[in-house]
């Protein structure tokens, strides 16, 4: 397959924008569009739904988005092992995190990397913790710090770095919910992850019906609402220390259980071939 090719593919079918993935890629759109072509014509398949207003993969395009992924990963794989056999690693690593997780951990870790490793270049995405398992699941990323699953998906290597209690916080001197029913107080939560789901499981086990404020994506994001008096917030007690708006909240009197909540890098087994990630796995210990 052409490699150029297929990393423009992808590019588009991430953005599902002509002129983003242009932009991304450095080509012009009439250039990414031609190449699409030629890509559908060598396969004899339509692979977007494209008008004016709106691209979409089709389910060929889906499928051949999977392969794409493959052959890219196994070529990056076979460079960097080429490379590996110079005096000293180069090329790219490509890393997801919260913000929080970005200057809590990612500064430790990739200040030993980098004197070990200069010529890595690092690429560093931020958003939503949970989506980042997802992230490398799909081959967007090459590893991602995450909170560990209770249950961890096939095919992902995972080390703890560190240990952080769920924690319910509200806003500094407003206890008028103390002595508050769960089903009164207004809470604020996250749209998806491992805290949105032991809360839900918590709430049906004690057979509450929340009172929902906000579904919130991001940790950063509840701080800042909860420290404006919109409600309880449950995160974990890391993010809360690490805020700049940390003298703005404190912690809820009430204290459910939510269970033990663990932060670590993940990666895709198959990709600890490549010798750059390898490289970065090897220098990681497991928390004790």
């Amino acid at each position: 397959m052409d490699i150029p090719k297929l990393k423009l593919f992808c590019a588009l079918a991430s953005s599902l924008h002509f002129g983003r993935a242009a932009s991304a890629c450095y080509v012009s759109p009439s250039t990414l569009s031609r190449n699409i072509k030629q890509l559908e014509e060598d396969l004899g398949v339509s692979l977007f739904e494209r008008d004016n207003r709106s691209v979409a993969l089709t389910h060929e395009g889906e499928s051949f988005l999977n392969f794409a992924k493959e052959v890219l990963q196994q070529w990056e794989t076979y460079q960097e092992s080429l490379i590996a056999q110079a005096d000293q690693l180069h090329g790219q690593l490509s890393i997801y995190c919260s913000v929080t997780a970005s200057y809590s951990f990612l500064y430790n870790i990739l200040t030993e990397f980098r004197v070990k490793h200069p010529g890595i270049a690092i690429k560093l995405h931020t958003g939503d913790p949970a989506q980042s398992i997802e992230r490398v699941l799909a081959g967007y990323e090459d590893i991602a710090i995450a909170t560990k699953p209770d249950k961890m998906p096939a095919g992902i290597s995972f080390k703890s770095i560190a240990h952080s209690p769920l924690v319910f916080i509200c806003a500094k001197q407003q206890s008028e919910w103390n002595n508050t029913s769960w089903d009164k107080i207004p809470v604020i939560i996250p749209e998806e992850g491992l805290a949105r789901e032991r809360l839900n499981n918590w709430f049906e086990s004690q057979n509450i019906k929340p009172n929902i404020y906000a579904e919130v994506k991001g940790n950063e994001a509840i701080v800042s609402m909860v420290s404006l008096g919109f409600g309880v917030g449950v995160l974990p007690k890391i993010v809360v220390d690490n805020s700049p708006l940390a003298e703005q909240v404190e912690i809820f009197a009430i204290q459910p259980d939510l269970g033990p909540y663990s932060m670590g890098i993940c990666v895709m087994e198959k990709r600890l071939k490549s010798p750059i990630l390898n490289a970065f796995w090897a220098q990681l210990t497991h928390e004790k």
